[in-house]
């Protein structure tokens, strides 16, 4: 199979991320003697400054992790929670029948900042001011821009000028989009990381002290002082009107990142772990469990899938996704353990058949009926034509003020393993906070507004997340990080990159290079929450689409090279040997490592 790169192999270190500075960035601190979580946090905030159409400071963080003799992977929650005023009551009071995709009503507790801290403290090396150094650097000395950047700011330019002014004033310098590989400055960004650090270091030489009492100063000082002011405005949202927003500096004082257990499936030699129900992890998860028992029809041909390949993941993939929107949540009692059991698994295969289904089906998990959202059930809302044939919730192509997720990957020579998938906050999901340089994310519109299921809106809890890093381990040691961007399409995506490394056997940047599919047949995560059944999107580079349309699929082309913005990165328990690959696609992320 052509390959664009060569998988790297070393024994140092190995860093995959969405953008090569920020690769470049983890690499430094590798070299510089820090390990993978000192490299993982600088990449986080590497990201923050030259990705900001896809996440920013006001965003969040899931992270996956195995720690160099720990017994067992961990999970970093760096989701916020909804605001204290963020009753269902309040948001159907203004007229809503969803949460707004964009504006401050749409905003949860910002996590990124203190995950990134907490990780840096109890599983890095490294001082603050060294892993947020370079970040400060690009913030205040400039950063090539990408051209999606200034295609996403030229899409809300009007709405910038007309409703969100202080976004105008930073991101339309002269009244105009920057222009693309422009050399492009967020000096107030600098300004905030350089008071947060001196907030930090005014704690004394100690490390820890100088991490803990930055993050107080976020939560408890300046920046949820800003926040709770800002809040208090009124903006225009995507229901097309204005609205001030519910958060508190109260909320962010109250709030702080948790470790939690992952969910560990086992699938033979291998075992997969991710997040729990709070995300859409476990969906993974599930659909390789209904896929165990095609194992025989499983097959790739030339590093590519065979049209029965990709028809059976996709009918499994729109079977796990209906059981994500009928079961999953920030519950204590969402049911995984039958959700992710054979027996379960070989009940739900018999509605797999030779023909495309064309129904949302979720199952019966003990017995117990689902219960859907009214927005699902008065039926499917089509996505639309380009923006919803590719599926994946980008500005610059559906022209709303939705956005999307970046991903980084890292090991290093003493076996620690990250992978983390940072997303939220992006430029265009709020107003810029004009004293800081940033905007609050817009998590909050994953909830619905019905009471009494599992992701319906309430204070204190997280949103059913799209974002969803995985880890890997193989005959029980730690071996694979992975992720990808592209909000519903990352389980998907990443299930395609396992099928062609597990099956295929691909390496990492073979993997990530095979053609890439994705469905649409279950609804968005993001408003409007809309989805068109049987639809199937597939790069050209597959065999057999025809096949497809014949099995009732009505598949969309997306090119040769659009879906999925992979990496990985590896580790050989046995000889010590690292790897690592990263996704071609859109010309931007790398993979480095020696």
């Amino acid at each position: 199979m052509f390959t664009t790169r060569p998988e790297l192999v070393g024994t140092h270190g190995m860093v995959a991320s969405t953008h090569w500075l920020a690769s470049s960035t983890g690499m430094a601190v590798l070299e510089d003697g820090g390990n993978a979580f000192d490299a993982a946090v600088a990449v986080g905030f590497v990201l923050q400054v030259v990705e900001p159409h896809l996440n920013g400071p006001g965003g969040e963080v899931p992270v996956v992790f195995a720690a160099a003799g720990e017994s067992a992977p961990r999970v970093l929650c760096g989701q916020g929670v909804a605001p204290a005023g963020a009753t269902i009551g309040h948001y159907r009071g203004l007229g809503l029948d969803l949460v707004p995709g964009s504006g401050l009503l749409a905003a949860t507790v910002p996590g990124a900042w203190d995950a990134w801290l907490t990780l840096l403290r109890d599983y890095g090396t490294k001082s603050l001011r060294d892993v947020l150094g370079y970040a400060i650097g690009y913030a205040r000395d400039g950063f090539p821009l990408l051209e999606r950047v200034s295609a996403t700011i030229g899409t809300v330019a009007d709405l910038f000028r007309d409703h969100w002014p202080s976004s105008a004033a930073l991101w339309l310098p002269g009244g105009k989009p920057p222009k693309p590989g422009e050399r492009f400055r967020n000096p107030k960004l600098a300004e905030t990381w350089e008071w947060l650090l001196a907030a930090g270091e005014a704690a004394g030489a100690d490390r820890e002290a100088q991490i803990e009492s930055a993050r107080r100063a976020w939560s408890q000082g300046f920046v949820a002082a800003q926040v709770d002011d800002f809040a208090r405005n009124a903006f225009r949202d995507d229901s097309g009107r204005d609205h001030a927003g519910v958060l508190t500096g109260e909320d962010m004082a109250s709030w702080q990142a948790s470790y939690e257990d992952p969910l560990v499936v086992d699938f033979g030699e291998w075992a997969l772990v991710k997040p729990g129900a709070w995300t859409q992890g476990p969906v993974l998860a599930q659909q390789l469990r209904l896929l165990e028992g095609f194992a025989d029809r499983l097959s790739y041909v030339d590093g590519v899938p065979t049209a029965e390949t990709v028809h059976l993941a996709v009918e499994c993939a729109k079977l796990a996704f209906a059981d994500r929107e009928a079961w999953y949540g920030d519950t204590g009692d969402v049911p995984l353990d039958v959700l992710l059991s054979r027996e379960y698994a070989e009940e739900r295969r018999k509605l797999v058949t030779e023909e495309a289904s064309l129904e949302l089906r979720p199952g019966t998990p003990g017995g117990v009926a689902a219960v859907l959202a009214q927005h699902i059930t008065r039926g499917p809302r089509p996505l639309g034509d380009l923006g919803g044939a590719l599926g994946e919730p980008t500005v610059s192509r559906t022209g709303t003020t939705k956005g999307d997720t970046v991903h980084v990957d890292v090991v290093d020579r003493w076996g620690n393993i990250v992978s983390a998938t940072p997303s939220g906050g992006w430029l265009q999901s709020s107003p810029a906070i004009p004293s800081l340089g940033f905007c609050l994310g817009s998590r909050a519109q994953m909830f619905w507004l019905d009471e009494g299921l599992p992701n319906s809106l309430a204070p204190g809890k997280r949103p059913r997340i799209t974002l969803s890093p995985s880890l890997a381990l193989r005959d029980g040691e730690p071996a694979l990080a992975f992720g990808t961007p592209g909000g519903d399409q990352q389980d998907q995506w990443q299930l395609g990159f396992w099928l062609a490394h597990t099956v295929g056997g691909l390496d990492l940047q073979a993997a990530i290079d095979s053609p890439m599919w994705h469905s649409n047949a279950f609804p968005s995560s993001f408003y409007p929450r809309a989805w068109t059944p049987g639809e199937l999107v597939a790069e050209s580079r597959l065999t057999g689409l025809d096949e497809l349309r014949d099995r009732g699929h009505a598949v969309v082309d997306a090119g040769p090279w659009a879906l999925g913005r992979m990496s990985a990165v590896a580790r050989d328990a046995r000889t010590g040997l690292l790897r690592a690959g990263a996704n071609p696609r859109g010309a931007q992320g790398y993979a480095v490592g020696r």
